[in-house]
């Protein structure tokens, strides 16, 4: 899979999907939505994004997007690694996480 995102025209919208590795269940935790989330409130407030449409899946997510400002493909790369790194912070943190070592 390509790890380079693109993106032909700054002025559309694009349906996008991502997923975690090896589609593990990583989003039935309320936290790990809210980073998610909070990432996403971020990129808005301080990149530009434009969010049209989410959905959240246990392994994956879905969204509609777009950007007047920044650069749509360094968004998402900021927002995935910002994001990924903040998950599994708190997978290691997260004292009831009964799946630790194997999710990391």
């Amino acid at each position: 899979m390509s790890h380079k995102y693109k993106f032909r025209d700054s002025n559309e919208l694009y349906f996008i999907t991502y997923t975690v590795v090896n589609w593990i269940d990583v989003f039935i935790r309320g936290e790990y939505k809210n980073i998610l989330i909070n990432s996403w409130r971020h990129c808005v407030e301080h990149k530009g994004l434009e969010v049209y449409g989410w959905c959240i899946m246990t392994s994956h997510v879905h969204m509609i997007i777009g950007s007047k400002k920044d650069k749509l493909e360094n968004i998402v790369h900021d927002m995935k690694v910002f994001t990924s790194k903040s998950i599994k912070q708190s997978i290691k943190n997260h004292p009831e996480e009964s799946r630790r070592e194997w999710i990391l």
